[in-house]
């Protein structure tokens, strides 16, 4: 709790008791939402055994609105921020139609901030520049403009302090924005991860400089001071994760890159609301004062919404408390939002057509991208055989092995379950590999792939192990207690032993091939070929054979 301490008037006896407030503001933030204006399977602590998860439908833009509406009403003190990642790697129903779907929805919802993070780049800055004034110049004029045309562009302004123009040297956008919510004004200011150019394809951030959080959050506190605001949130598209479940209060167990942002940020920032981890948490660290302040995050996809109630003296300018709760978005008990549901009626009627196209039928209801402890999913298992299949011909690359980065598989196949017919859609599979990336086969040594998955265990910008997926016939095993760049104890292709000095043509995406995700080891490989879409690879995979899993035994983890 942030408490004013007494003042002394100059010049006068009086003495000004402790702060009282006067409003209370209610800040509901959504995060990672990637375009899901439809609701998907999200597990959470089963209330009759804490111990146990049960899966329920959550998130769609339709309870969203619902939710808001009902917050609104309870106090009309309400705004409602985006903390990164608003789109980009969304759903047919929104990335057919280039986010533009996602973006009405969200201004009709009246957002009014949304700092940026690394997905807003996926397009490259001109076509973010786009989706903030409008018009129908993209770079990808196939699906610009085919929802609302001419595209009238958001409503809410995309904000960041640590973006910087390197020809210029000026912000390449807003540092923060003043909102006025009643009597209160309350500034926003944000930060999205300084290693984005690490997780962007370089197309993406060309001509930008990603500087770090901290310092340049704290570089316009003083101006927001002068500006006498009544309260300093930070929206810092950089997290972590917890062991204690998103509807913990005030846990104390958060790590992650965030913990240190926190830690830095000046005391005037009163709540930090994060993102990017697609975890969902409700925290507090010591800031550099040591007091402790709210640090929260929710999940991903709309699954959850992070609400903050603020007390404020807007006398003094104070905030003398804040009380944070992560709000679950139960898609099948919760309010609708009429406008909402004609919005998600509207994208999918133009997207129905092609998301319901049937790919083909599983072996199984659903494969998922769940990781082991070794870091392996059955998912990630059959999008890498698909892309060795895709690649293995003579004259499509002569792949042998096949490595697909965790972070590119979106979803579940299907995202929802029961799936009792196991039939998938393009839709489906739209879902899962949304990127548009292109198969990229280059040749490596022996020695270059194993330093390749050494870069696994030492990825600044995850805050985490990055797990390679790894195509049928390759196999490794990794000693989690061998320091960083030795832990990779043996790696085998058909059985036999990697050679150190041979070479071998190995499948990635060309965000991998670029050194996306800090795998810098990849930007050495030779004889670089460009082949299919990662999506028409899986799509071809799939069709024609019911697919089942294998065993998920390709990565093997010690201690």
């Amino acid at each position: 709790m942030l408490v004013g301490a007494a003042l002394s008037l100059s010049g006068c006896s009086q003495v000004l008791g402790p702060a009282q407030p006067d409003v209370t503001v209610t800040v509901i933030g959504v995060n990672d939402f990637h375009g899901n204006l439809l609701p998907t399977s999200f597990r959470v602590p089963d209330p009759n055994d804490r111990t146990k998860t049960v899966t329920v439908q959550a998130g769609g833009i339709e309870t969203i609105g619902g939710i808001l509406a009902d917050a609104r009403k309870a106090n009309p003190n309400t705004v409602f921020v985006g903390v990164g990642d608003m789109t980009g790697a969304s759903p047919l129903i929104s990335g057919l139609l280039r986010d533009e779907p996602t973006i009405d929805a969200l201004s009709k919802l009246d957002m009014k901030v949304n700092v940026v993070g690394n997905h807003e780049f996926d397009y490259g800055f001109a076509e973010l520049q786009r989706f903030q004034k409008g018009g129908c110049n993209s770079n990808d004029p196939t699906r610009a403009c085919k929802y609302e045309n001419p595209f009238p562009g958001a409503k809410y302004t995309y904000i960041a302090s640590n973006v910087i123009d390197e020809k210029t040297g000026a912000l390449a956008l807003p540092a923060y924005k003043i909102v006025t919510v009643g009597p209160a004004r309350i500034a926003f200011v944000g930060a999205v991860l300084k290693d984005t150019p690490t997780v962007v394809t370089p197309s993406g951030v060309a001509g930008l400089r990603f500087e770090d959080e901290v310092a340049a959050i704290n570089r316009v506190i003083p101006q927001l001071k002068r500006g006498n605001v009544d309260a300093i949130i930070a929206l810092v598209h950089q997290g972590g994760a917890s062991t204690d479940a998103f509807d913990v209060v005030d846990c104390k167990t958060l790590s992650g890159p965030i913990v240190d942002i926190a830690k830095g940020l000046d005391p005037a920032v009163s709540a930090i609301m994060t993102g990017h981890t697609h975890r969902g948490y409700n925290c507090r660290v010591p800031g550099p004062d040591g007091k402790e302040r709210v640090v929260i995050q929710g999940d991903a996809f709309g699954h959850l919404l992070q609400r903050l109630d603020l007390s404020i003296d807007t006398r003094r300018n104070e905030v003398v408390s804040v009380e944070a709760r992560n709000v679950l978005v139960d898609a099948t008990n919760g309010p609708k939002d009429a406008a909402m549901t004609a919005i998600v009626q509207k994208a999918k009627a133009i997207t129905d057509p092609v998301a319901q196209q049937p790919i083909a039928t599983l072996g199984v209801e659903q494969i998922t991208r769940a990781q082991n402890k070794a870091g392996e999913s059955a998912l990630g298992d059959v999008i890498a055989d698909s892309q060795l299949a895709a690649t293995r011909a003579p004259e499509k690359g002569g792949a042998v092995i096949a490595l697909m980065n965790p972070g590119g598989i979106r979803a579940d196949l299907p995202a929802n379950v029961p799936n009792p017919t196991r039939r998938v859609t393009y839709g489906d599979t739209f879902a899962v590999q949304p990127f548009g990336n292109i198969l990229t086969v280059i040749t490596l040594t022996g020695a270059q792939i194993k330093a390749a998955l050494e870069q696994q265990f030492d990825n600044p910008s995850a805050g985490q192990n990055r797990i390679l997926q790894v195509s049928e016939g390759f196999a490794y095993t990794w000693d989690n207690a061998r320091p960083k760049g030795d832990k990779v104890v043996t790696v085998t292709l058909n059985g036999q032993p990697l050679d150190p000095a041979a070479s071998y043509r190995v499948t990635v995406n060309n965000f991998l091939a670029d050194g996306g995700d800090n795998f810098t080891v990849f930007t050495q490989g030779t004889n670089r070929l460009g082949g299919d879409l990662d999506l028409d690879a899986f799509q071809n995979y799939l069709r024609g054979k019911e697919v089942t899993p294998p065993p998920t035994n390709r990565i093997t983890r010690l201690n």
